[in-house]
């Protein structure tokens, strides 16, 4: 029985992407409700456009990160 080296560097390089990807998601979440004003208008005035657009940029890069992160859960209990 030998060691298959390619299907190694596969499941790091699979692996290597997917945390790139979720770091990078989760920054763009932060980024994007800190533009918004982290989900409290500011001063008494109201929301413009933009804050509900960053607002519902940052709620759809954390769900995506929390789907991620669910999925490999998943992965690793029913594996």
């Amino acid at each position: 029985m030998g060691t298959t080296w390619g299907t190694i560097g596969g499941v790091f390089g699979v692996s290597l992407g997917v945390t790139v990807l979720v770091v990078v998601m989760f920054s763009l979440g932060v980024a994007a409700w800190a533009r918004a004003g982290g989900g409290a208008p500011r001063h008494g005035a109201p929301r413009g456009r933009w804050d509900t657009v960053a607002a519902a940029a940052a709620v759809v890069c954390f769900a995506a990160c929390l789907a991620i992160a669910a999925y490999g859960i998943d992965l690793i209990i029913s594996g």
